[in-house]
Parts: C-alpha cells; structure tokens; sequence
C-alpha cells in the first residue's frame, strides 16, 4: 500500500499531465523543497563528471540541491572543489554521504565497477544509507538488470517511503551536451513507478522531459532503440544527401524538399549533416562538440547484442555499425556521428 507522500507524488504526476503544463512544471520543480518528504532529497551524490555528468550536476545545483561529486578525474573533481561543492575520494564514501545517488558512466563495467567493486557504492554490504540510486549511463539492459538486483539485494539503514530496501532506476538520457548543459534533456526510466514518481523533481532540475517505460533495464532498451534509430535515420539522410549532389542538386534544396515532405527527421531538420546547409550542428563547426562517433558505434554494439539475446534478426543494426565501426578505423572516432556523410559517403560542403 502506498504511504501519503507516494500518493502525493502520484498526485503530482497527475497534474503534470494536464493542460496547466506551466503551472504543474513550477509545482513539481518546487516539490523537493516544500514538501514534507523533501528530507528524501537533502543530500545528493553525483559520479561521473564527464561532459554529459558535470553540466548535470551543475544543474542539480543550480536548483538548490546539496551535492557531493565523485570521479576518477582529478582536475575536473578540483573545478567542483573550487567552486564550493564537496568532492568524494570513492563511490563508498558518496554513498555514506548521500540519501540519493546518480551515476553518469561511459560503458557497463565502469557501472558495475562503481556499484560492486572496491570501494563501490555497495561495499557496505547488506546495509546502505542511499534510499534511491538512479544509473542515467548508457548501458545495455541486462547489466542494468543486474545492477538492479544487487541493490535490491540491500537494506536501508533507515526505512524511508515505506520501503525497508534502496531503489534503482536506469535512466538514460537524449538531448547530448547541449541540453546537458541547458537543463533539457529527456529522460527515459525503468524501474518501479513508485521511485520513479519520487525521483521525478530530480529528473526535471536535470531535463525538460522523462517518460516513464516500465520495469528494470527498460529505460536502457528505450535509449538502445532510440539510438539505433537515430543512427539509420543519418545514414539513409546522408546517403540521400550524397546522391543528390552527385545528380547536381543542392543540399540545401534537398533540404527543403525533405523538410516539407515525407522524408523529414530529425537528422534533416535539427542536425542536418551537410557542412554550410544549417549553422549551430556539428557539421558547421568540422563535426566537433557533438556526439562522438565512437559513442554510437558503442550504442549499436550494445543494440546488436540486445537483438542477438532475443533471436532478431537486425539487418540495418549490422550495416550501421560496420559503417561506424570503419568510421572510428578510419580515425574519426572523436567527430560527431554526423561526419558519416562526409566520410563515408564523400559528401561535399554546402557552396
């Protein structure tokens, strides 16, 4: 049976879904400070202070939370430390420190390492103080999975919300470093609706968006098939683009055709990969600040494991990650994925 702050939060969510979205989105922003569980959110830890973890955190602090960071870089725990915050020397110690817990990592064995391993988050054993731990790393979903079992596996050294044992959500996000950076990245959570509902002012100090997908490991097979998507949809535009300007017609004329008609996408309208067509896009600035190519041939290696544990045949799954896989051989793993057309198809700038 759910206590009152859960039904409130419930409530909450409710409200969120109606027309007043301006008035909801304030209310719910409001909720961890002015509710009387916002004790459940009085200390947060944050590891993973990459591109993507420290504009996060930033924003966890910017909306008043009291936040501790963790991470392997020294020089960037020292930007953090000079700027007030309190650094960690090992996920334990944020653990000890937190009542919540968010983890930003680049692949499945720093997750596993940062939950399981020496000094990990759960290296206390069967008692930990963190009542919610939210893994927004991309990672694939039976590691997630399992990640989730092991905290389960734990009880809270002081029962809150009901619950004698820690939650987990896998909550991946879309937007990249731009909408870290601008609090309006969309999250896409697994695990129980319960701590979702809790976690839900977290996820809004952090994002513009977060939709809720089910059980453990789900918000992993969201971002997964999201990814996936996005990165067929740059290929079929790229290689539209490249055939078009090998038959003499502009990019930007194509551009416009695409845009107006069945073939728009994100890929052509938002991120358009042709050098001079859309200014504010990697592919005006030589494919930097973007989202690595390396990071989406990670994505698609994670797909196409998904989709052999489950017998699915993904022809388009295979094609994309060889393209990207001869991308990054290639030595352009540190360009923004979009460099496919440039690269790989030999796609000309805008004139």
């Amino acid at each position: 049976m759910a206590t009152a702050g859960v039904r409130r939060l419930r409530s909450l969510l409710e409200l969120q879904k109606c027309g007043c979205r301006r008035f909801c989105f304030s209310l719910t922003r409001r909720f961890s400070s002015s509710s009387p569980t916002s004790h459940l959110f009085e200390k947060i830890g944050f590891i993973g202070l990459g591109n993507m973890g420290s504009r996060m955190a930033d924003n966890l602090i910017k909306a008043g939370y009291d936040v501790a960071v963790h991470d392997i870089n020294h020089d960037v725990m020292k930007s953090f430390s000079n700027k007030g915050i309190p650094t960690k020397g090992s996920p334990v110690e944020i653990a000890e420190a937190s009542d919540v817990v968010i983890t930003m990592l680049p692949s499945s064995n720093h997750v596993l390492d940062v939950y399981t391993g020496p000094n990990g988050l759960l290296m206390g054993g069967n008692s930990v103080r963190p009542w919610l731990f939210i893994d927004s790393s991309t990672i694939d979903p039976q590691t997630s999975r399992n990640v989730f079992g092991a905290v389960s596996a734990c009880s809270l050294r002081e029962t809150k919300v009901g619950q004698e044992a820690p939650s987990m959500l896998d909550a991946p996000v879309s937007g990249g470093v731009l909408a870290a950076e601008t609090g309006s990245l969309t999250f896409m959570v697994g695990g129980s609706e319960e701590a979702y509902i809790a976690a839900n002012p977290l996820f809004l100090s952090m994002g513009k968006n977060s939709i809720y997908c089910g059980g453990s490991g789900n918000g992993s097979t969201a971002k997964i098939c999201n990814n996936l998507a996005m990165a067929v949809s740059m290929l079929g535009v790229s290689e539209a683009f490249a055939l078009g300007q090998s038959q003499g017609i502009a990019s930007s004329t194509l551009t416009k055709v695409f845009n107006s008609s069945s073939a728009r996408c994100w890929s052509s309208d938002t991120y358009n990969p042709v050098p001079g067509v859309m200014d504010g896009v990697p592919s005006s600035r030589n494919y930097e600040g973007g989202f690595m190519s390396k990071l989406m041939l990670k994505d698609l290696k994670l797909a196409q494991t998904s989709a052999k544990n489950v017998d699915l045949r993904c022809p388009l799954t295979s094609q994309a990650e060889e393209i990207y896989a001869k991308l990054c051989n290639d030595g352009y793993e540190a360009k923004d994925f979009s460099c496919v057309f440039r690269y790989y198809y030999s796609g000309k700038d805008e004139q």
